[in-house]
């Protein structure tokens, strides 16, 4: 098969698109720095170099492809000017738009835990707009909604907090069941639904892990020799003073502390808990902790 890889070489996509290369595929990757081109090529993928928001070159892009895999990558929350669910709304425009005209008819979309609602869910807003917007294809369009729950990575951030005042602080309480998971384990779940023939629209939940922040903390405390780590349990204001302190966009960073509040409350994880992966991932916060270890150890 033919088969689109939008996200450049990210922590999703070059394992899938050495996943797909393997399996005998043609692979395209998408990426927007010409920079990438041999890395790409050096992988066994071609390269299409464009930006995403550029219809006319995904179109091009996209034509006689047999999948496509659509994402939209991370934006710069410390950009003050930035309006975030404008920014998803553009991309999945943009892709609405070139899948219609190319006339692909299998699409697997990354989306996110708490895409199933349109307020109350934080920054992930935006991938519920995604989804909306990508579900207007016609029902020949066949769609599978990839919604991983939150990524170990986005724990990286705080080693400095870890090392430097022995504590991980969040308005999220101990006592929360979270669900982590790896791109590792999100590429092999999109490299599976490429395999499938999927009729009509089908979302699919990722997860690795499902552990307590207590946990958690005692995971990376034993980490990084220090068992004395802490978890603290933050106000919804403080976790918004917080991060508009380090020079987060305001805005974004009111949307950051409500999706922390809809985990607290359960209110992300309702669909989650309907829908729960039949089999978790390979890779365990244990597994993540030798990553954090090593950020820890470089401040």
């Amino acid at each position: 098969m033919k088969i689109i890889v939008t996200g450049s070489l990210g922590n999703i996509s070059r394992p899938l698109t050495e996943k797909l290369v393997q399996k005998g595929h043609v692979v395209v990757v998408v990426s927007s720095r010409a920079a990438r081109q041999k890395d790409i090529e050096s992988l066994g993928a071609m390269a299409a170099i464009g930006s995403l928001q550029d219809t006319g070159f995904l179109e091009a892009t996209f034509k006689d492809a047999d999948v496509v895999y659509t994402m939209v990558p991370p934006a710069n929350y410390f950009d003050h000017s930035l309006d975030l669910i404008s920014y998803y709304r553009r991309l999945a425009n943009s892709y609405l738009q070139a899948i219609r005209q190319s006339g692909v008819k299998r699409v697997i979309n990354l989306s996110s835990i708490g895409a199933h609602l349109e307020k109350g869910n934080g920054i992930l807003e935006g991938t519920y707009q995604v989804e909306q917007l990508l579900n207007r294809l016609p029902p020949e369009v066949a769609i599978t909604h990839i919604r991983p729950t939150e990524f170990y990575y986005n724990l990286l951030p705080h080693a400095h907090s870890a090392k430097n005042n022995g504590y991980i602080a969040m308005n999220i309480g101990k006592d929360v069941v979270n669900a982590w998971v790896s791109p590792r384990d999100i590429a092999g779940v999109i490299a599976e639904e490429i395999s499938l023939a999927v009729p009509g629209r089908k979302v699919r939940y990722v997860a690795s892990e499902e552990i307590t922040y207590k946990e958690l903390i005692g995971i990376l405390g034993k980490a990084v020799g220090d068992e004395e780590l802490q978890w603290q349990e933050l106000t919804d204001e403080q976790m918004t003073q917080g991060l508009v302190g380090v020079g987060m966009n305001p805005q974004i960073a009111m949307k950051m502390a409500e999706m922390y509040a809809a985990i607290h409350s359960g209110l992300l994880y309702e669909d989650y808990d309907r829908n729960r992966p039949a089999v978790m991932g390979s890779v365990k916060m244990a597994d993540f902790a030798k990553d954090f270890a090593h950020a820890y150890s470089q401040l």
